[in-house]
């Protein structure tokens, strides 16, 4: 039953034109920052490299596609989480907008049921977005620029063997994601109260602003809760590029994004199975 549920649910979400609305900007994005890069011939790059070069031999294209869609994942990992709300967002709150509310609660399913549909639908969109903008931006930057070792800048500079570096794109795609079911799960939590797909979107983004603005701010105030808050956790994808990985925090971080999608998926459920139907 419930994978029948699943199916259905789905389908209703992979039909609407509007779910595809996030795969068209990242593609459109991929497309023109790396082409960009490619024109621009990786001279900031160079610039970078140049006081390298004064003391090491430095043999090899570190300007190749490895290097670009490492820099596509860092610059778009803030926006993500929009492209992420518009859709986790309008799994509760868009049966509301849409008056079917008491429709899809007539049948002789339990609202459980109903709601765990939507959220393995959520958790398949979410991870297909993830990985899709994994494969596009790898793949297209290699055939741009073709492979290579990878130079990772990060409190110094460390070159990775490209017989290395696949792995761990994979790696920091699996983390990606589960910091996009934070996400997803936050969005779905707001649905769960309103009417309007727009509030869980808005609602989403403004804890998103305000959580980064207490993580990133250099006050010390802020520095007893920051370990607690999931936007310290949303970038360390970035430890798998590290050597050696840093394995304690990036299961710390884990544990704590994890907490948070636990967190938001059981309230939300809880909310929906007691919501008083209106509409």
């Amino acid at each position: 039953m419930i994978l029948r549920l699943v199916y259905y649910e789905a389908l209703k979400t992979f039909l609407k034109k509007r779910t595809y609305l996030g795969f068209l900007i990242v593609i459109v994005v991929i497309l023109v920052v790396e082409y960009a890069m490619k024109l621009e011939g990786g001279r900031f790059l160079s610039r970078t490299l140049r006081s390298l070069e004064q003391d090491f031999i430095v043999v090899g294209n570190l300007f190749n596609g490895w290097f670009i869609a490492r820099e596509i994942m860092y610059s778009l990992w803030f926006h993500i989480p929009l492209l992420i709300a518009f859709v986790a967002g309008d799994q509760l709150a868009g049966e509301a907008t849409g008056g079917t509310y008491r429709l899809i609660l007539t049948r002789p399913v339990s609202r459980t049921r109903i709601f765990l549909s939507k959220w393995i639908t959520t958790v398949i969109y979410t991870t297909s977005f993830v990985f899709f903008l994994g494969f596009f931006s790898i793949s297209f930057a290699i055939i741009l620029l073709g492979g290579g070792d990878m130079i990772v800048f990060d409190r110094g500079i460390l070159i990775l063997p490209e017989a290395d570096v696949a792995w761990r794109f994979f790696a920091a795609y699996i983390f990606a994601t589960w910091s996009m079911l934070t996400m997803a799960n936050m969005a779905l939590l707001f649905s769960s109260f309103v009417e309007n797909a727009i509030g869980p979107i808005i609602a989403t983004m403004g804890v998103l602003i305000i959580f980064n603005i207490v993580t990133f701010l250099p006050l010390e105030v802020f520095a007893p809760i920051r370990p607690f808050l999931f936007t310290s956790y949303l970038n360390h994808w970035q430890k798998m590029f590290l050597d050696p990985i840093p394995w304690n925090e990036v299961l710390r971080g884990f544990a704590v994004l994890g907490s948070y999608t636990l967190a938001c998926g059981t309230a939300a459920w809880f909310i929906f199975d007691r919501k008083d139907i209106l509409s």
